[in-house]
């Protein structure tokens, strides 16, 4: 079996709104890189995350825009029990719903089925989840969970 997830969360704010909260990085740095984006989500481009709790800017591919209603991204895999190098995909999809909130769903997959890999998962799942808690309370109430979280 492949290590795969899939987390959603519905944000009470238009799908434009919730969509630029992700592809612009000065929104992004408010909420989720608590070191900072660099780079617009634009398809075919390379763009920069960095977080405390993982030091070092991190390379993000950005695969696929399609505008306030689907990202598809490519990052490096970690897996600590096989060094080789190898990449996820990340598909972010936006929902508007008739209330007028948002339904994100983000899903990744790519990972080796190894004992590392699947830690690798787990993991970016608790992160992806994090990042969806975090984006609705910075986009419904203007807040910031992540800010000392890590430090």
């Amino acid at each position: 079996m492949e290590p795969r997830f899939k987390v959603s969360g519905r944000i009470a704010r238009p799908v434009t709104e919730v969509f630029e909260a992700v592809v612009d990085p000065d929104q992004l740095s408010q909420y989720f890189t608590t070191g900072g984006a660099k780079g617009h989500l634009e398809a075919g481009t390379t763009v920069t995350w960095d977080f405390a709790d993982f030091p070092g800017a991190f390379p993000v591919e950005v695969v696929e825009v399609e505008p306030n209603r689907r990202i598809v991204l490519r990052w490096q895999g970690n897996d600590d029990s096989d060094p080789a190098p190898f990449s996820t995909t990340v598909t972010m999809e936006f929902d508007s719903l008739d209330d007028g909130r948002t339904l994100v769903t983000i899903a990744e997959h790519g990972w080796r089925p190894t004992d590392g890999g699947f830690r690798s998962s787990y993991s970016n799942c608790e992160g992806w989840t994090g990042a969806l808690i975090a984006m609705k309370v910075w986009l419904e109430h203007g807040l910031n969970l992540r800010d000392g979280f890590y430090k």
